[in-house]
């Protein structure tokens, strides 16, 4: 507990009180009205998505937590995503008009907040909302080349942001400093992932086309390096190969919460395997037969899952946060953008003791991959997880002949030996 408000008590912005509404001012925030043509008739039918049936914030109830402002931020997040098409999720972030990516952004960082600070104050949302109108406001007010030619305009706009206002870009995903993960948090240290960086651009375009003041199409070029800066071009005089570099709706937000997922990630040891083959791996520790010859680390890691998601503490930062891991994972499942995070939430709740859960997600994931295009040509990585799914799937099928699903040696009041 104490370890969580410290972390979050250093953002000095988390500190203030909380706008009394919830949400509601988002709706005059959504851009405007820039008619995307697909072509070729009508729009392609929503994917239909199923009734999942997520873990965490009932775990948590029953833990004593108060989910209430999680549960809340996690409905605005399912309100902006929902019934988004094949089509929908792959149009640029520079012209999107479907979702409004502040509020689903700024969701994630309400409920990670909830997660992490257990107040009794939700994150005061409408003031990070008002800052990115405040930056297009201050960027109008104090530029005169709004009426330019459109590389004068962006080269404006380039300065501006990263200039005078200070914005730059952070690679760090430490789970002691988090704040590039998280909207609010970038808004207020002006540093953050590439991801977060094209997320703010793209809504100072947004507010400036709808004022009319930018009558050209701008696209955002959105850097695969380690060090560039996503910047608007004019699309008319754009190369073929700038295409790679643009970001997709789906791929932004998939983006940050696996960039959250990967960061708050329980088994964080060894680097060259994938998370899901940690985690496994963490499994295979746990047994009895293997402790003798495998302890420190792996066994930690394992063990500390339980304790952090009963007790929701952060006395372990540097294991990651199994509370947050599981959020990320729950979201990405509600994207839908790879069945693979079905997998990887199984062995999270597996470690956290909820098998008959485990088991399901587990069986979802491996009929996934069998109706889907998931298949991919075979190679090392592919058939290790695929040999760590099996062991997985042995296991829990296992605990499930057991009568109440009981939960293994180190959970409950023995975790702490």
């Amino acid at each position: 507990m104490a370890a969580a408000v410290g972390i979050v008590s250093s953002y000095p912005c988390l500190n203030s009180s909380p706008s009394p509404s919830k949400y509601s001012k988002y709706q005059s925030f959504h851009p405007p009205c820039r008619l995307v043509c697909y072509g070729g008739g009508s729009e392609l039918p929503p994917p239909v998505t199923p009734d999942f049936k997520f873990a965490l914030h009932d775990a948590l109830d029953s833990s004593g937590v108060d989910t209430t402002h999680a549960r809340e931020a996690r409905q605005n997040f399912m309100s902006q995503i929902k019934g988004l098409s094949s089509i929908e999720r792959e149009v640029s972030i520079s012209i999107n008009r479907r979702v409004d990516l502040a509020n689903t952004a700024i969701s994630i960082s309400a409920e990670d907040f909830a997660l992490m600070s257990q107040s009794s104050l939700p994150l005061p949302v409408d003031p990070f909302i008002e800052r990115l109108f405040d930056l297009a406001m201050e960027f109008c007010k104090t530029n005169k080349v709004l009426r330019a030619s459109p590389e004068a305009f962006l080269d404006s706009l380039y300065n501006f942001l990263y200039v005078k206002k200070g914005f730059h870009r952070s690679n760090m995903r430490s789970r002691l400093e988090p704040h590039p993960l998280y909207l609010h948090a970038v808004l207020t240290y002006q540093s953050g992932s590439a991801y977060m960086l094209a997320l703010i651009y793209s809504e100072i375009l947004k507010v400036l086309r709808l004022w009319s003041l930018l009558d050209f199409d701008c696209e955002i070029f959105f850097p695969h390096d380690r060090y560039g800066l996503p910047r608007g071009y004019h699309k008319q005089k754009s190369a073929e190969s700038d295409h790679p570099h643009i970001l997709t709706v789906q791929t932004l937000l998939e983006e940050i919460l696996k960039n959250v997922k990967e960061t708050f990630w329980p088994f964080q040891d060894d680097q060259t395997k994938s998370l899901f083959l940690r985690a496994v791996h963490a499994v295979l520790c746990t047994d009895r037969s293997s402790v003798v010859e495998e302890r420190g680390f792996h066994l930690e890691s394992a063990k500390s899952s339980q304790r952090r998601l009963d007790r929701r503490t952060l006395n372990s930062l540097h294991l990651g946060d199994t509370s947050l891991a599981l959020s990320a994972c729950e979201r990405l499942i509600l994207l839908g953008f790879d069945p693979k995070e079905l997998r990887d939430y199984s062995v999270l709740l597996y470690h956290c003791g909820l098998y008959e859960q485990s088991l399901q997600y587990l069986k979802l994931y491996q009929d996934r991959k069998g109706s889907s295009l998931l298949k991919q040509a075979s190679n090392e990585l592919s058939t290790l997880e695929d040999d760590a799914v099996e062991k997985l799937m042995m296991r829990l099928n296992l605990i499930s002949m057991e009568e109440g699903w009981s939960k293994p040696p180190h959970s409950g009041k023995n975790s702490s030996k």
